[in-house]
Formats: structure tokens, sequence, C-alpha cells
């Protein structure tokens, strides 16, 4: 069975207020990409990066991401054709551990797709245009999803053969692999795997990096 990992890199960072691509912001002495790379590469027989222009020479195997996240995972995948698991995890996310890779690996068995998520703890509510309050919902049953995300190859293959504007509207694989039918569970992660997209996440994810040492 081949494990790929996909690394989905191409983003441009503006929320971060970064001068480059996101994934090549220095967190804790080393990208926020590498991070993420050591992780997968021992869990995985190989790993994918997509990364954006300019950005695809380097270590790894590097490709061209897309316009959208998911593009970026289409044409990754489409550079492992010989994949029988993928595992897609975010650059964003520099905390991940190998417990949490190998836990989503192992629980892919009898499902399409697993994906790593914290329970909800804050109230939800819904609200209209005008930002008025349509309903709360019952945050027992919720959780924010978080990568990694594993899936069977041919799963995710499918999901992702859709036309570029579906593409740009899903905010994650997962949901992509929900539309066409499939099967996904959900595997708690830790508490720390954050996912940095302000200054005020990069402080705190490389506090965290810093503690580990």
């Amino acid at each position: 069975m081949a494990v790929v990992g996909i690394i989905p890199a191409a983003g441009s960072g503006e929320r971060l207020g970064a001068s480059g691509p996101k994934a090549f912001v220095m967190c804790g002495g080393r990208s926020l990409v590498d991070w993420s790379l050591e992780v997968l590469e021992a869990v995985c027989d190989r790993v994918v990066v997509a990364v954006p222009a300019g950005f695809d020479e380097g270590v790894g195997c590097r490709v061209l991401g897309g316009a959208s996240r998911s593009e970026s995972v289409r044409l990754a995948l489409a550079a492992a054709p010989d994949a029988d698991v993928v595992v897609v995890h975010d650059a964003a996310r520099p905390l991940i551990t190998r417990d949490l890779v190998e836990s989503c690996v192992a629980a892919l068995e009898g499902w399409d797709g697993v994906v790593a998520a914290a329970p909800v703890a804050d109230t939800i509510k819904e609200a209209d245009g005008a930002g008025r309050v349509v309903r709360t919902l019952d945050r027992s049953a919720l959780w924010a999803i978080q990568t990694p995300q594993v899936f069977r190859a041919d799963v995710l293959r499918r999901a992702l053969d859709v036309d570029d504007a579906v593409l740009a509207s899903a905010t994650d694989d997962a949901s992509l692999v929900e539309a066409a039918g499939g099967s996904v569970r959900v595997i708690e992660a830790p508490a720390e795997n954050i996912k940095v997209t302000r200054p005020v996440d990069l402080a705190l994810a490389e506090a965290l990096l810093r503690a580990r040492c």
C-alpha cells in the first residue's frame, strides 16, 4: 500500500500580512512547510508539495499549485499515480505530529476518508446577512475540521474530478468526498494542532514549537 503525502502550499498569506507565500514564512527557525514536510516524510512513502510559481525548486517533489487549494491538491495527486492512500495536510498547521498522522491512516479502514478535528467548545450561532441571530446550534455534534485529512486515493481522485468553480468553492477536500457520496469520519486532534492564519497565530505556533525543543 503506497501512502503519499500532499501539502498544498501555494496560498498567498494575505491575512498573515506576509511579504511572500504563507507556507514559506519562517516560524521557529524553519519555514511553515518544512515542519509539516518533516512529519509527513516520516510516515508517508513520499510527499508532493504544491507550490506557487518561483518556489518549484528545492527539497522534495514539488509541483506548481493551482488557483485554489483543492486544485493544488488535484495537481499534486496527478503527480502520484501510484498512491493508494493520500494524506493531505496544510502547511499552515506546523504542529502536526507523527502520532496524529498515523492515527488517521489507521482509522481509514472501512471508510473513504478520515479527518483530524476538534470538538467545538464555543456556543455557535447562525446569523443572517444583517447579523440577526437565526438560531443557536447544538455544539455537542459539531466539530471544527482540520488537517491532516486521509483518503482512499481512488475516492479522492473521483471527488476532485469536478470543474474549477466547484474546486474553488470547496472549504476542504473532505467536503468534496462527502458531496461525491463518500463516507468520512473524524478523529480528535491535539489542542495544539492550530492553523496559522494571522500574526497572532504565528506567534503562538512559534512559542509552542520552541516549547517542544
